[in-house]
This record gives structure tokens, C-alpha cells and sequence, in this order.
């Protein structure tokens, strides 16, 4: 690839809006082409039509899983070689192991920090990379504050959708798509700073995946989730 005339290409595939959003504006600091698609069958045709350079994907999506999505990329010719680093609120031994078998460079824990980031990227694609082409370094504290303010925005702004999705879920006892919303909550509001959503999603998956769960209990922690994505909608002035 000519990197003076064509800007490097990298495909995000995460069903979360925030973390699609945050690591798009992440890497545009580097200068790069950054393509994003919300499940895995999306992310299949993104990656045959643009051939990324490096590909971030998450495990659990509709449609196409991430495990499924690189076991099947791995047979094909054409995207075998790209490397992808997994970003998941699923790291446990069994997911880790799975996505590492399937073909993944590297396995990324959800909330991620930047230095985690910087670290992978340039160690999956060598040279330290980044440095070669970052082009907006030098941003300021400022600047960095406001886009750190624009991502806890947008994710506020989309939390009265998620909290009726929870509410339904819980009505109609739809566990695979609570599961779904929780997933995508742990992750994105990590990212962004809300670290009580985060442990609430964290108890609630925990719950979910116990053998002998109590749905009056997930009752309650989904209700106390529902107060705290609440609380969070305060703080951002209408």
C-alpha cells in the first residue's frame, strides 16, 4: 500500500455504538481510514470490499458471532492474513482460548484505555506503527476533554432506547437479548466513565450465566441498572 497517497485502512466490528464511535475517533488521531459495521455478516462484506490492514472485533454480536466471523475468515484466501484483535467484555479462559483458536492476534478486555490500544496495535502490526503515522498528536488537553465529553454525550443520548429495552426484556423474561443489551452496556460505559453501569451489567451477566439463577433477582438488578443509566442522563445538560 502507498501510505503517502492512500490512508490506511481498519475495520471496527462491535455491536456498540459508543465503542464503534470511540475507537473510530481514536485512530481518525492517527490519521487513519477507520470502516465500522455493527455485526458480524456486515463486517464479513466490509472486510472483502476494503481489505483493512487490521481488524477490531467484538465476540458477541447478532447475526454472526466474532468467533464464527474469524473461523470463517480464516478459510478465505483473501482475508486469512489480516490480523484481528478481539475487544470483548467476555474474556474469560474458555472465550479467550476460543477466539485465539479461531485465528485472533490478541485479545482485548472491555473498557480499554488508549496505552492498551497504542500497545496491541503496534505490537500486531510491528514498527510501532502508530508512530509512523500518527498525524494529530499534539492534541490539546482541551481538545481532549471535549471529545471525551462529545462520546459521554452521545452514549447518554442513547440510553432512554436501552433503558426500554431492559424494561421489555425483563417483561417478556427475553434473556438473549438482555444478555445482549448487557453486554453492550458493560463495555460502552466503561469506555466513557460510568463505571457503576458497567459493574451493574457485570452483576447482572453474572447472574445470567449462574446455573441457579433467580429471576426475581435479575428483577432487581435490572431495575437498579434502570436507576443507574438514570442518574446518568442527569448529567449531561439538556
Amino acid at each position: 500500500m502507498d501510505f503517502e497517497n492512500e490512508k490506511v485502512k481498519i475495520l471496527v466490528i462491535d455491536d456498540a455504538d459508543i465503542i464503534r464511535s470511540s475507537l473510530k475517533k481514536f485512530l481518525q488521531e492517527y490519521d487513519l481510514d477507520v470502516i465500522t459495521c455493527s455485526d458480524g455478516l456486515e463486517g464479513l462484506q466490509k472486510a472483502i470490499e476494503h481489505k483493512p490492514k487490521l481488524i477490531f472485533l467484538d465476540l458477541l454480536m447478532p447475526n454472526l458471532d466474532g468467533i464464527r466471523l474469524l473461523r470463517v475468515m480464516k478459510v478465505m484466501e483473501e482475508l486469512k492474513y489480516i490480523p484481528t484483535i478481539v475487544i470483548s467484555g467476555h474474556t474469560d479462559k474458555i472465550n479467550v482460548l476460543a477466539a485465539m483458536e479461531a485465528g485472533a492476534e490478541r485479545i482485548i478486555s472491555k473498557p480499554f484505555t488508549k496505552e492498551i490500544l497504542v500497545k496491541n496495535i503496534n505490537e500486531v502490526l510491528g514498527n510501532n506503527f502508530l508512530s509512523s503515522t500518527k498525524k494529530f498528536a499534539n492534541l490539546t488537553s482541551l481538545e481532549k476533554e471535549q471529545m471525551s465529553k462529545e462520546l459521554r454525550r452521545y452514549f447518554v443520548n442513547s440510553l432512554a432506547s436501552k433503558q426500554e429495552t431492559i424494561r421489555q426484556s425483563v417483561i417478556n423474561k427475553n434473556i438473549e437479548l438482555l444478555k445482549l443489551i448487557v453486554h453492550e452496556l458493560k463495555g460502552s460505559s466503561g469506555t466513557v466513565g460510568f463505571s457503576q453501569i458497567s459493574e451493574s451489567c457485570k452483576e447482572i451477566e453474572k447472574i445470567l450465566l449462574s446455573s441457579d439463577n433467580s429471576w426475581t433477582e435479575v428483577e432487581d438488578k435490572c431495575s437498579q441498572l434502570i436507576e443507574n443509566l438514570h442518574n446518568a442522563e442527569l448529567t449531561i445538560p439538556k
